[in-house]
This record gives structure tokens, C-alpha cells and sequence, in this order.
């Protein structure tokens, strides 16, 4: 593991890299996943890919503050370091699968191919995400007043002892309102408008136990975007290697762009 700055994009973008042999990856975390606590993933995943996982603008030790953190803004960053890097698959987890769509709509030259993990399907007109903003915004507020695994373990209570332990550690470098801004865009951001303009390797991959991912949203997907592989992890939900380390890792290293 080695953990670096680019400036990229107009700002710091900390990586962590975990080399491997295969082509390279970049990996773009959901909305309150700093790059650290898909740590026990990249291992993984070095088994196929040289990887390399962003902490998002606003998270862990990328650039924070008086920011643009909308969907187009964290876009902006996966073309620019896409850019630097030699064409890599670009990994997404559900928000950082709706920024690889918009990434790859505006911009596919630098990117070879897409792994989009259950993707947010709301957007205008369109069912509400599931989750809660108060699942989020109550759990940063408890992380940046300190907090035990005891107190985080009641946001999380399936995860592992050192998964809890790892995201009462590090929740607090999420700007709360960096969070809010691209929760807000789960409703507003309209990623099925880009889906049509994509011509790049792509797959999908659902987590069986969650309702982000409906088997319509699969159907819809694979209309928009023909080229659309579809894989789905039985059981796990939306954090699926969290439920699931080997389905996922099933699902998404014999991928190839």
C-alpha cells in the first residue's frame, strides 16, 4: 500500500495504490467512503488490477473546503487523473458509479472501461434512493465530535469490528457539506441521459440483497447501454464486498476492457 498526491483538476487528490500485475484501476468510493476503508478490497483486487482508490474531493485526504462538489466536479476529477494514468478501468461504487457514468459521457478517451457497483437509480422523475440523509448526516456529526466503534456500530450494525472501528476512525474527513451536495444530486443528477452516449466495456454489478439495483433499473440499463454486462452478488447488500469479499471479487476481476 502507498498512499500519494496528484494535483489534478485544480486541486490535491490523495490515491492509495495497492500495485498489481494486471491493467491498471481506478477505484471512486460511494459518498462516505474515504479510500482507506476500501483498503481490505484493493488487497483484493491487486490480484487482477494495479489499483488505485481515491479519497473523493471533500473525504479522507483530498483537497476539502470551498469546493464544487457536484457530480460534474467529481467527474471532472476522474477524466483529469484518468489523463495521467494509462487508460484504466474505472471502478465505481454507488456514487462513484454514478460519477464513472458521467466521467465516461463527457470524456471516454482516457478511460478503457467501466465496473459500475450498484449504482444510485434515482434521478428526475424517478424513485428516491433509498437511503436516509439522516443515516448519513447523523453518523458524520457523531464521527466529528469523536466517537468508539459502540457509538458507529448502530449506523452499521453487520459490519466487522474492525470495518466499524476503521469508519468511526475516518468518517469525520467528510465535509458535511460536501455529502449533502452530492446526496441532494442522487434526486437531480439525471445519469440515464449520459447512458445512451456510452460506447465503452462496461458491467454491472448488483448487489441481490439491497433494493438500489431493481431488476427493471437492470432491463433499463441494458437498453441505454448494449454493451452492458450484468452481474448480480446474491445476498449482499449495497456494500456488497463488505457482505461478500469473494462474490464481489467474483463479479469484477475477470472483467476485461
Amino acid at each position: 500500500m502507498q498512499g500519494y498526491n496528484i494535483h489534478a483538476n485544480g486541486i490535491r487528490q490523495h490515491l492509495i495504490r495497492y500495485p498489481g500485475q494486471g491493467p491498471e484501476l481506478l477505484l471512486i468510493p460511494g459518498i462516505t467512503s474515504p479510500a482507506i476503508t476500501w483498503g481490505f478490497v484493493g488487497e483484493r483486487l491487486a490480484e487482477g488490477f494495479d489499483v488505485h482508490i481515491l479519497d473523493v474531493r471533500g473525504r479522507g485526504l483530498s483537497e476539502a473546503g470551498d469546493l464544487d462538489y457536484t457530480l460534474d466536479a467529481m467527474a471532472d476529477d476522474v477524466i483529469a487523473l484518468a489523463e495521467r494514468m494509462n487508460r484504466p478501468v474505472v471502478l465505481g461504487h454507488s456514487m462513484g458509479a454514478r460519477t464513472a457514468i458521467r466521467a465516461a459521457r463527457k470524456t471516454p478517451e482516457p478511460i478503457s472501461g467501466l465496473i459500475l457497483v450498484d449504482p444510485p437509480m434515482s434521478g428526475p422523475g424517478r424513485r428516491s434512493y433509498p437511503a436516509n440523509w439522516p443515516w448519513y448526516g447523523d453518523s458524520i456529526r457523531v464521527a466529528q465530535k469523536g466517537c468508539g466503534v459502540e457509538e458507529m456500530r448502530r449506523f452499521c450494525p453487520t459490519w466487522t469490528e474492525e470495518q466499524v472501528a476503521l469508519r468511526a476512525e475516518w468518517l469525520h474527513t467528510c465535509q458535511w457539506g460536501a455529502i449533502r451536495i452530492a446526496f441532494d444530486g442522487f434526486a437531480t443528477d439525471d445519469i440515464h441521459a449520459d447512458m445512451p452516449q456510452i460506447r465503452l466495456p462496461a458491467r454491472l454489478v448488483i448487489a441481490g440483497g439491497a433494493t438500489v439495483v431493481l431488476p427493471e433499473d437492470a432491463d433499463e440499463m441494458k437498453s441505454l447501454m448494449p454493451q452492458l454486462e450484468i452481474r448480480k452478488v446474491e445476498g449482499a447488500g449495497h456494500m456488497i464486498p463488505w457482505d461478500d469479499l469473494e462474490g464481489f471479487l467474483a463479479a469484477v476481476l475477470d472483467f476485461t476492457a
